[in-house]
């Protein structure tokens, strides 16, 4: 199994202009699927002190640990970005595969794959990238669509959190002065002029709290207690679906979604919090936030726990947990439930089942951040979030609506309803106020309704958000897109099996890695004999059997560095195997190339005197040297041949038959280590391999 590693980041920034300027794309991202913003339409909201461009952000998930991460999610237009969670244990060994996304969302995943320091670093990267591409002019970036907030996100429990490595970590975001200036100076001199670029210290001073499932409310109170007095952070608390209690849990996943085979186990009641001792402590810490002068409020929600009934995650792990379209239900019910005990006294962020329909109904109900996760791991990847603006701003056009603030109003046909309410709270006379605000609702225009209704003007929208909540939830158990019905069909497989080189090239697997971990690469057309030497009693003589054939224009590979191997590539590849087991895996160090020694793959060594590809197959070791104008060596298991210069025929130096397998050597690999070095290696395309050697 491999694990994930930071990247360099001069080989980050080279990457990402390089690909830019020759493919008009970003870690594989087209450019014609970035959002960066409308000219037209304002879509800025507030959280906690802070203006955000736009409430999309990830969620943290496996689409926000790492640097590339962070720019992809910046591209498809998200500005509150929440940042994978991070806890004291940082050496997890999660069971793999981890990510079931056949028909709604399951996985067994937990926080950071990295050391809390590389997260650090990872953040930060990712925040400076955002900053060089602000700052390039390589994009047509929005005036008004450059405001960025880094939500970071911390668990699991109190002393964990308490301990000085976490608490380092959190000062390391408030003020990344420090690691700005390491990561300064490793700006390759192609692009010094980002060096001197005045990047924000402060990347954070929010922070989402992940409660893992099972953690006691008094445990829950105390460590937001404790970051709202010890370090000063504006504060967003995640709750569990199962605040909902046993019986509309059940009801409305198993009954009204037809989720039949979906269990939640009583354990996920009983060890969690419930409705009456959340109510105190969100009470409790709404008062200390406000004493404090800081932001409190809650995230709906975290994944449910279910019982594991399939065969895709390994058998040891009982409880899986859900995510996507039926989680989508069960949390929008806890949103309204939530507002009709404590009305819009506090902001509520979501993360539940968003995709491109429901996105611009969640903005409308006021929720802030909006975050994703399960439709990002789907077909299209980062790709998908720029549909979710065009759906949003088709919307607001169709309304009328310049602002995200007029679509919460004119969006759900709310707004007279919501003027009454506000006024009916307002003291003395109010008809003047009522005309100019439907004067306003029948004349389109940014900023029309707050300057109608003037100091009424967050009255009004807070009821606005209220009554949209009521309307939105009142027939969402019984839409079909969230019923089991609707969420039956499976990625579509074709039959065939995988092999090292050529398959359908539908390219799927590229934007469904979370990590950008998988990567397209050009091999010419040709045909590979399959040939052996074997020693005869005049010498060496050359058998070959069948060829190999490559005739797709590219080929798919796999970077080892940014693989955790979570499954979601085997899942929507049309054809058998798995591309991050089957496909060329390169690994970005020797030693990683060394330890993982029971996975194939591929590394590419440049020195000085020359360079030379490890490769290894089936188990085996295979290399292939080359020294500068001097004749290539290529050795495996008990054999090294020196390759002629000129001819290329192969001259037996040194055989260890003892050592060699059946007494042969395989020439296949030879050809096929040459392909790769100069596919990767030494041809104009860049891929992170390419990039690794070009700074």
């Amino acid at each position: 199994m491999s694990e994930l590693r930071p990247y360099p980041f001069a080989a980050l920034i080279t990457r990402m202009f390089g690909e830019l300027e020759a493919y008009d794309r970003i870690f594989d991202l087209p450019a014609r699927k970035f959002f960066l913003g409308s000219e037209s339409h304002d879509l800025s909201v507030r959280f906690h002190d802070q203006v955000a461009s736009s409430p999309l952000g990830p969620a943290a998930g496996p689409q926000s640990q790492m640097a590339q991460n962070i720019v992809l999610s910046w591209l498809g237009g998200c500005r509150i970005l929440e940042l994978k969670t991070v806890q004291i244990l940082d050496e997890l060994e999660i069971p793999r595969p981890c990510i079931d996304m056949q028909t709604v969302g399951f996985n067994v995943e937990w926080s950071q794959e990295l050391k809390l320091e590389q997260s650090l670093e990872e953040y930060v990267k990712g925040a400076m990238l955002v900053e060089m591409l602000r700052a390039s002019g390589k994009l047509d970036l929005a005036a008004d669509f450059g405001s960025v907030i880094y939500d970071m996100s911390v668990g699991y429990d109190l002393a964990g959190i308490q301990n000085p490595r976490v608490l380092e970590f959190i000062r390391g975001m408030q003020d990344a002065g420090d690691c700005i200036e390491h990561l300064r100076s490793q700006i390759p001199d192609e692009f010094a002029h980002f060096r001197d670029l005045d990047y924000p210290r402060k990347l954070s001073n929010t922070l989402t709290l992940s409660t893992f499932h099972g953690c006691p409310p008094d445990e829950i109170e105390g460590i937001i207690d404790f970051l709202l007095r010890q370090t000063g952070l504006n504060c967003i608390v995640k709750l569990n679906p199962t605040l909902l209690g046993k019986d509309e849990a059940r009801h409305l996943l198993n009954d009204a979604l037809g989720y039949e085979d979906l269990i939640i186990p009583d354990s996920a009641f009983d060890q969690d919090t419930t409705w009456e001792q959340a109510q105190g402590l969100v009470e409790r810490l709404g008062q200390t936030a406000d004493q404090l002068g800081l932001g409190f409020g809650v995230k709906f929600t975290n994944t449910l726990i279910v019982e594991n009934h399939r065969s895709f995650f390994p058998a040891e792990e009982k409880q899986m947990y859900l995510s996507g379209q039926p989680l989508h239900v069960l949390a929008m019910h806890l949103v309204r439930k939530f507002r009709r005990r404590f009305e819009d006294r506090y902001p509520i962020s979501f993360s539940a089942g968003i995709d491109r329909p429901n996105f611009a109904d969640a903005v409308g109900l006021g929720l802030v951040p909006v975050t994703v996760c399960s439709d990002l791991l789907r077909p299209g990847g980062y790709g998908r979030a720029e549909s979710y603006f065009r759906n949003l701003t088709k919307r607001m056009d169709d309304c009328g609506a310049a602002d995200l603030d007029e679509w919460i109003l004119r969006g759900f046909g709310n707004a007279p309803a919501a003027l009454d309410r506000a006024l009916a709270e307002h003291e003395g006379d109010t008809e003047d106020v009522r005309a100019r605000c439907h004067r306003g609702l029948a004349s389109p225009g940014r900023g029309t309704l707050a300057k109608a209704a003037g100091p009424l003007f967050e009255s009004w929208l807070s009821h606005a958000r209220l009554l949209n909540t009521e309307s939105y939830v009142s027939s969402l158990a019984h839409e079909p897109r969230y019923a089991q019905a609707g969420n039956v069909k499976v990625p579509r497989k074709i039959g065939s099996h995988l092999e090292l080189f050529d398959c359908i090239t539908c390219d799927k697997c590229v934007p469904v890695c979370p990590n950008d971990a998988n990567f397209t690469f050009t091999v010419p057309a040709t045909q590979i004999p399959v040939t052996r030497l074997r020693p005869s009693a005049n010498g060496w003589s050359t058998e070959s059997t069948e060829t190999i054939s490559i005739e797709m224009k590219h080929q798919i590979a796999n970077f080892a560095d940014f693989c955790n191997e979570c499954g979601n590539c085997d899942i929507f590849c049309p054809e058998d195997g798995g591309p991050y087991v089957v496909k060329p895996r390169f690994f970005g160090s020797l030693a990683d190339w060394n330890k993982f020694a029971v996975l194939d793959g591929f590394f590419l060594e440049q020195t000085s005197q020359g360079d030379t590809i490890h490769g290894r197959f089936e188990g085996s070791g295979y290399y292939l040297e080359r020294r500068g104008s001097l004749a290539s060596r290529y050795s495996g298991p008990g054999f090294v041949v020196q390759l002629d210069s000129t001819s290329r025929e192969p001259e037996v130096e040194a055989f260890e038959p003892a050592d060699a397998i059946d007494g042969t050597v395989d020439l296949t690999y030879l050809t096929i280590l040459e392909l790769v070095r100069d596919a990767v290696w030494h041809s104009d395309e860049i891929n992170y391999l390419s990039a690794l050697y070009r700074t």
